[in-house]
């Protein structure tokens, strides 16, 4: 029987940590960039590993001091802006048939394996404070992705991963297919990352609350999520729900147990609403009202007694139902935005499905 693996020795876990760059758009899928996926990949399945152990304080300090976390989310941003800029391209030539996709599988895996270990790490009060400035572009990425989610049908699951999901696709239909699934747990991914941020409202920059709060809107939207709940479905009079990676049939008795994601929605909400300075800062306006209210109908004696803080979202909803809160107070905030140019450098002389691409694109 082989040996279980376990969490890499320090002294390499330190190496990898202090291995990561960040890489331009152009380069993504190049030989450097394919070193980096795999110092990500080695990372992740340490941070898993190391999680299942208690054991991931390591991992969060090295992150930490060497100033990394902001490096991993301009990576998942850069490989998200890919995914959705050159990829489309790609598949729509005709005239482009790699001989092996599997490649392109990797850059599209990248984005799962960061947010992955993102996940892993953002439990941790030091790494969001570690984050600085970047995690208002890791919110601006959480809410597409929740958007995503949102917009979902709710009649049919998604299509179910295949037996061996890592195997090279024969087409790029099948991997166009794969990069949906795959899009899907990414924004699971995403909800966990986002309500790991709510813990820490008092460590984050001034203007990131109002990003959450009246930007975005999240609190509508996390309803939204309770709503239609995309990772729950009925399929032929059965109850279906995604979990731990695959769809699986709900029995009756655990029907109206609350699943981990569920949660997940339910404590970034608490976070949102009954903090003062959110409270403070969101517009209650009515529309907003209108929304959290139907929040009232979910909020059964079942789901409060799994979940018995949701007995302060009660009393806060109740409250609400019958007064018109102030409207907020309106505080001058300064902030550096983000100017997506990645596109408009000039592609490298290597090969690099970029350099396809913008030809392509070019005519």
């Amino acid at each position: 029987m082989a040996a279980v693996p376990g969490p890499l020795p320090p002294a390499e876990a330190e190496a990898l940590v202090r291995a990561l760059q960040g890489s331009e758009l152009r380069d993504i899928g190049g030989q450097g960039w394919l070193r980096q996926h795999e110092y990500v990949e080695k990372l992740n399945m340490h941070g898993i590993l190391s999680a299942s152990a208690g054991q991931e304080q390591l991992l969060t300090e090295l992150l930490v001091s060497h100033a990394k976390i902001p490096v991993l989310i301009g990576e998942l941003i850069s490989v998200e802006i890919w995914k959705h800029k050159i990829f489309p391209v790609l598949c729509r030539l005709q005239d482009f048939k790699p001989r092996s996709t599997f490649p392109i599988y990797v850059v599209l895996h990248h984005e799962a394996s960061i947010i992955n270990l993102l996940e892993t790490v953002f439990f941790h009060k030091e790494i969001c404070e570690s984050a600085e400035d970047s995690i208002l572009d890791l919110i601006d990425y959480c809410h597409r992705k929740l958007t995503l989610l949102a917009a979902r049908s709710t009649t049919a699951p998604a299509a179910e991963l295949p037996a061996e999901p890592l195997a090279s696709p024969s087409s790029m239909q099948e991997l166009q297919k794969q990069a949906e699934v795959m899009e899907f747990e990414i924004s699971l991914k995403a909800l966990s990352v986002l309500r790991f941020i709510t813990d820490q409202l008092d460590s984050l920059p001034l203007s990131a609350l109002t990003r959450m709060l009246n930007t975005h809107n999240l609190p509508c939207l996390l309803v939204e999520l309770v709503e239609h709940c995309p990772w729950s479905c009925w399929e032929a009079g059965k109850l279906k729900k995604f979990e731990n990676g695959t769809w699986h049939v709900v029995p009756p008795e655990d029907q109206v147990k609350m699943t981990k994601l569920d949660g997940q929605v339910w404590l970034a909400l608490l976070n949102l609403l009954l903090s003062p300075e959110c409270q403070r800062k969101y517009r209650f306006n009515g529309f907003n009202k209108s929304q959290l209210l139907k929040l009232r109908a979910f909020l059964t004696d079942v789901l409060i007694d799994q979940l018995p803080n949701l007995v302060e979202m009660q009393r806060f909803l109740s409250y609400l139902a019958v007064t018109d809160p102030a409207p907020p107070k309106k505080d001058l905030i300064l902030e550096q935005l983000w100017n997506d140019d990645a596109l408009e450098k000039p592609p490298s002389t290597h090969f690099s499905y970029t350099l396809i691409a913008s030809k392509a694109a070019c005519g």
